[in-house]
């Protein structure tokens, strides 16, 4: 493999308003292990971690996973190469609340018990003493969130996480995990873990507002919406191939893998043309074009790339560092992917437009 210069290397930046530090890029640890019923293309052991080692090549030292991931599949075999590192070099991220075994009703969602059960399953198959960042896979109805929330805190005060965040909330969702954190004195989150991309957007109107105001960074999934954003998808040409071409196939809408009806828009391809165009004239693939504005949108920490081949890897962390888009291009790639604004969204920001006050910083993003 290539040798990486030291220019193009990750950078390192605060998660949120954290004292934490991460490379700008994390590698998203979702293809390691086969998962029944899940995407095809999925990565064994000594392919996952040839995959890491050239990652680390790179500068990164984030890691993110999650229990359900192939059931525990992905953090056993992250688990496997992290008990041959440093460990203290590495950045460790994994979830919890996804259902672990169909036939138990407990080990679903957010309780106390589900949580401190899904902790110790996870250290055990990660083989370390701590996760560096727990995160909440997603809402839970049933469980109050005063339970979920002082849980977390428990598991701070212990020593077996070190900082805990969200992902896949709305906005007052995250506000109210903020508030009863404050209130109770509890460990505030420090990140929220959200699809993001040019053409995935939505979470601009409420999440990443609150997330602005409170110091959250941004954790970006699915960055090139399922391979949608390389340019090997093509107007009129259904995908046959990699994670669209299966979803498409197997008629799934997967978030990550939609259905081809969800991204056939006209937006969509005008982005593409315009993401495309700014690459051949920056000598850049449109991966990295599409990387690249997240990484320079302000609200972001980082942004999490996975890939089931070297190639791919080494291709997106071209987007790292050692180069910017110029504001004329994050103008560009920003006007050909606004989505339409739905009152009353359009109306408060149109009004308030002329109204900024430095004194007074908002969420705006």
């Amino acid at each position: 493999m290539p040798a990486i210069p030291d220019e193009s290397k990750c950078q390192y930046v605060f998660l949120g308003k954290s004292g934490l530090r991460v490379s700008n890029i994390c590698l998203g640890a979702m293809t390691f292990g086969e998962s029944p019923g899940g995407s095809p293309g999925q990565l064994g052991e000594a392919s996952s971690h040839a995959l890491i080692n050239r990652y680390v090549e790179w500068g990164g030292n984030f890691i993110d996973t999650a229990n359900i991931y192939g059931r525990g599949t992905s953090e056993t075999i992250v688990g496997s190469w992290l008990a041959k590192q440093e460990r203290d070099r590495f950045v460790v991220a994994t979830k919890v609340r996804g259902t672990m075994d169909p036939t138990n009703p407990n080990a679903v969602g957010l309780s106390r018990r589900h949580i401190i059960d899904s902790v110790e399953q996870s250290l055990q198959r990660l083989k370390t003493d701590y996760v560096d960042l727990l995160q909440t896979h997603n809402w839970d109805d049933a469980t109050p969130l005063e339970e979920t929330l002082l849980t977390m805190n428990d598991l701070v005060r212990s020593g077996k996480v070190r900082y805990v965040g969200a992902s896949n909330l709305v906005g007052w969702q995250i506000q109210r995990i903020v508030d009863v954190n404050r209130h109770m004195g509890f460990n505030q989150y420090i990140s929220l873990q959200q699809q993001y991309s040019l053409v995935c957007r939505e979470s601009e109107l409420e999440p990443f507002q609150v997330c602005n105001i409170n110091g959250l960074g941004v954790l970006t999934w699915s960055p090139l919406k399922g391979g949608f954003l390389t340019g090997k998808v093509r107007k009129d040409q259904k995908p046959t191939e990699g994670r669209l071409g299966w979803a498409t196939k197997e008629k799934v809408n997967m978030q990550s893998a939609p259905t081809w009806s969800a991204l056939d828009l006209e937006r969509n391809w005008t982005t593409l043309d315009t993401a495309e165009k700014i690459a051949k004239a920056r000598g850049k693939s449109i991966a990295q074009v599409s990387l690249r504005w997240l990484l320079q949108r302000s609200v972001v920490s980082a942004v999490i790339v996975g890939a089931t081949k070297m190639h791919q890897l080494d291709d997106n962390m071209g987007a790292a560092n050692g180069w910017s888009l110029t504001a004329e291009e994050m103008k560009q790639l920003e006007e050909a992917s606004k989505p339409d604004i739905p009152y009353p969204y359009e109306m408060m920001w149109r009004i308030n437009a002329a109204r900024k006050n430095p004194w007074n910083p908002t969420g705006y993003v």
